[in-house]
């Protein structure tokens, strides 16, 4: 059953050994995860579905990562200290497979480590969680509506499951947001950002898995794909959006928010 679920920033900036003095100008993001964490916790969950826009990207099919195992640090941004195990759900994963590898375009893999955009969100969420076991799926090349797709075929699994499932999609918004962009910048990246976030708030799902395509990425914006993953799980339940924060000081939109179900 679903008891969670959750879109989060993934930046290793929000890890202090990595980020040091920048940080700091990720306070609102990082209160709003410590936050989450208190509700992730209460919430009780066995397993978390973690839906990443790295690790190993598949042009033409999702890809679920089925080690028993798994393992990161920060090493490649200069914390050699941080390191981070999680035990896979390979009971859950081996249903998901059954159900959806005739019907939808999957790949399994067996990787041990873990990319950043797994291990940022799980280093906050189970800070005090440590014996959760964990799922890993990697977005695709294909369009948002396959990623919609897949998770309304997703949940099917997820809702007939006894186990206590959360579901976290780990995405950042907009990369054009001001001229400190990574990618540079863009005038209407910042307008596009907020339409998202109206759209979610507002549960006009449907609107975000139409947007234009070009426009995405256009702006930057292309890791919305895992968020359309948890869309599709979430579309038929009555859940609660909640904005925890946003902001962008590094012209990168951080977008916490909570879905209550």
């Amino acid at each position: 059953m679903l008891i969670f679920s959750a879109i989060v920033p993934h930046s290793p900036l929000l890890i202090e050994t990595v980020g040091r003095e920048h940080t700091k100008k990720l306070a609102a993001t990082i209160e709003a995860l410590k936050k989450m964490e208190g509700d992730f916790y209460a919430a009780q969950p066995e397993t978390v579905i973690i839906i990443s826009p790295h690790g190993q990207i598949n042009e033409k099919s999702f890809v679920i990562n089925f080690s028993p195992e798994f393992k990161g640090n920060f090493g490649e941004f200069g914390d050699l200290a941080t390191k981070d195990e999680y035990a896979g759900d390979n009971a859950l994963s081996y249903r998901i497979k059954e159900r959806l590898e005739t019907t939808l375009p999957l790949q399994l893999t067996t990787v041990e480590s873990l990319d950043y955009g797994c291990l940022t969100p799980l280093h906050f969420l189970c800070a005090h969680k440590k014996n959760v076991k964990i799922v890993p799926i990697s977005s695709s090349g294909l369009d948002l509506p396959e990623h919609y797709k897949f998770g309304r075929a997703l949940i099917e699994e997820i809702a007939e499951n006894t186990k206590r499932i959360a579901v976290i999609a780990s995405a950042e918004t907009s990369n054009k947001l001001t001229k400190d962009s990574p990618d540079g910048y863009l005038a209407g990246a910042k307008k596009f950002d907020q339409k998202i976030i109206k759209l979610l708030k507002e549960k006009q799902y449907e609107e975000i898995i139409n947007l234009d395509p070009k426009q995405v990425v256009k702006t930057g914006t292309e890791e919305i794909k895992a968020i359309a993953i948890l869309l599709g799980i979430i579309v038929e339940i009555n859940c609660r959006p909640e904005l925890l924060s946003y902001e962008s000081p590094f012209g990168i939109g951080h977008l916490v928010m909570e879905f209550g179900v």
